[in-house]
């Protein structure tokens, strides 16, 4: 097979480094793509989507897709597993090398096991990103479960959406803007660590293990409180407005996972959520109490983010899709290939042989244009056939749902927080206008754009960690595709199982945070977007301005760029506690100090010793999630 001839653009800057601001500021996105693929791709010199690799991504997604959906019902939260399968991945087939040679007589290659994290990122995540919220909600509202078949496919039809709907956002956001996507770095160092051999690579792994070790204790120590307990949080003293600082969320987290993040993320995006949050819980919320639209009686995270989200969330949408805007040439880039399935001689123009090259590696237009359409008829014929929303109803939500996944990607790409909720808000707000009455409608259109959002999202950090490996992101695709099904047969009976009726959430045993929230703002519109408080309509318009207004602020004044703040930092603020915002500034900034003081030692641990953390802490939290649900925690 003849391998496509790359044009020789940028020699200069091939050896620079990854972190080289020249790189983004010089080179065109053309320029860009080759130095990687020259400098960096190397999917075609080692196994990478296998049978094997398959198969292990699917058993350990099955298996994380439940301690997720446990932890989901108890916090509101999910678990990243995309480190924790790597790891497990690892240790699991060198095992079965050493006790069955005949059957396992090779090592799994890096890229097999990148491939093998897609497959289990997306059984052990995307699939049930929804399960414990707008789905529980449902429950929660009408009384009783939806038919099992009409789950399976609603899952099966939003995981798929997400992932097809990502692909015109990957060489956007990943090749040519190189977003963060923090955990896709870690996972990726992780990989790197756990395959590399030497000197300089052993003392890496070592960093990570011990890292991972802390990250490993504290957890436990939180979580499953042996042999003896540390608190959740480190309260505050002091007040505000008569109320302690705790119930506005101001409080230090005992975890590590936040602070890794924040070491990997960078230091704007890292002040900007703590300005963002100070202002929210410091001025906003103690406000909004005052004027009653915060109720001061059920004070809390739950209370304080059901006024700010819209503020936030607004905020988030109009800077994303803004910035997306901005970039309109490498859209058109990203959607070239779409000029061929309409005229056979658009193919005849390419501009360059590196686009040759990109072509036959990344994920075509055409696997986007009819993923799309097809998965997106699926969420419209469920729609319409099990919940009764008119069809161009279900039209204006997959059409809302591509534009919120770019925003919610974005976000990820630069905080390593998918905002799911926020993004789903704002579907159940245009639905409040468009079928006030219909709370089924409310929710499961919400649903969609949550669920395909945090798709896109997964997928994309998956995609970060195979670009910095070097891997073929079309197979990398088709890995997480294929994990879609092994995730839908593992979490739709488990939902079933460990929540049989609505009697079964809001209580001590399965509180279901995040679905209580979706359920009241379903009710809440039920009569209009009306029905919002007044602050909360007069805040969304605030928001919305300032997410054009701020990324216009820095095209104007470049230089200032770094003293102006992220309208993503400051919209994700509104949409998370306090302390997330706190621990992810604490974070970057102990990496800015030792990129100040130890640049060498800085460039080698920091993201090696967060990798570590995250890995260590998840991995974990898994366990004790896994222990407490069996009871042998007791």
């Amino acid at each position: 097979m003849n391998e496509p001839k790359v044009e020789v653009m940028g020699e200069e800057f091939l050896d620079l480094p990854e972190d080289h601001p020249d790189l983004k500021t010089k080179l065109t996105p053309a320029q860009l793509e080759m130095r990687w693929y020259k400098k960096v791709y190397q999917g075609d010199d080692m196994p990478q989507l296998t049978l094997r690799a398959v198969v292990m991504g699917s058993f350990l997604g099955g298996f994380m897709a439940l301690s997720n959906l446990y932890v989901g019902l108890k916090t509101g939260w999910g678990l990243g597993v995309a480190i924790t399968a790597c790891i497990l991945s690892y240790a699991i087939h060198k095992t079965m090398m050493a006790a069955f040679p005949r059957w396992f007589p090779t090592e799994m290659s890096i890229l097999e096991n990148n491939c093998m994290q897609s497959t289990a990122s997306s059984a052990g995540y995307s699939t049930g990103g929804t399960m414990t919220s707008a789905i529980a909600a449902y429950l929660m509202v009408t009384g009783h479960h939806m038919p099992w078949p009409t789950l399976a496919f609603w899952t099966l039809f939003l995981s798929a959406l997400g992932v097809f709907m990502a692909i015109p956002m990957k060489r956007q956001m990943i090749n040519v803007e190189q977003l963060k996507f923090p955990s896709g770095i870690a996972a990726a160092e992780t990989l790197k660590s756990l395959h590399s051999k030497g000197a300089e690579a052993a003392l890496k792994a070592r960093s990570l293990g011990l890292a991972g070790v802390v990250g490993g204790v504290v957890a436990w120590l939180r979580d499953a409180g042996k042999p003896f307990a540390i608190p959740g949080s480190l309260e505050f003293p002091g007040s505000i407005g008569g109320y302690a600082l705790s119930k506005y969320t101001i409080s230090f987290e005992m975890s590590t996972i936040m602070l890794a993040a924040g070491a990997i993320m960078g230091w704007k995006i890292a002040w900007s959520l703590l300005l963002g949050a100070c202002i929210n819980y410091g001025v906003l919320a103690p406000w909004m109490v005052s004027l009653g639209a915060i109720d001061g009686t059920k004070l809390g995270y739950r209370a304080i983010v059901t006024w700010s989200t819209w503020t936030g969330a607004s905020m988030m949408v109009t800077s994303g899709l803004f910035m997306f805007l901005l970039q309109w040439k490498t859209i058109v880039r990203a959607f070239s290939g779409m000029a061929t399935l309409i005229s056979p001689q658009a193919a005849k123009h390419k501009n360059t042989a590196t686009e040759d090259a990109m072509e036959a590696i990344e994920v075509p237009s055409s696997w986007f244009l009819a993923g799309t359409a097809l998965s997106g008829l699926g969420v419209v014929a469920v729609l319409y056939f099990a919940f009764e929303t008119r069809w161009w109803m279900g039209c204006i939500a997959v059409l809302m749902t591509f534009f919120l996944s770019i925003v919610a990607c974005r976000v990820t790409g630069e905080s390593d927080t998918t905002p799911i909720g926020a993004m789903g808000k704002i579907t159940q707000l245009a639905f409040g206008f468009l079928a006030p009455a219909d709370i089924a409608t409310n929710l499961m259109t919400a649903s969609a754009t949550a669920g395909a959002a945090g798709a896109s999202a997964d997928l994309l950090t998956d995609l970060k960690s195979g670009y910095i490996l070097g891997a073929n992101p079309r197979k990398q695709f088709i890995a997480q595709f294929l994990g879609i099904f092994a995730g839908t047969l593992v979490v739709i009976p488990a939902f079933y199982l460990l929540v049989p009726t609505a009697a079964s959430l809001g209580t001590n045993q399965w509180p279901a945070p995040s679905a209580q929230v979706w359920a009241a703002v379903a009710k809440l519109l039920a009569t209009g977007i009306h029905a919002l408080h007044p602050t909360a309509r007069n805040g969304m318009i605030v928001g919305g301005i300032l997410g054009i207004l701020i990324p216009l602020i820095e095209k104007s004044f470049p230089k200032y760029q770094k003293y102006i703040p992220s309208a993503t930092g400051l919209g994700l603020s509104m949409v998370i506690p306090f302390f997330n915002s706190l621990s992810m500034f604490l974070g970057a900034l102990i990496a800015l100090v030792l990129e100040k003081k130890k640049p060498a030692f800085a460039e080698r641990y920091i993201i090696t010793v967060s990798s570590g953390l995250i890995a260590g802490e998840s991995l974990i939290g898994v366990a004790v999630a896994l222990l407490a649900a069996t009871g042998m925690l007791n």
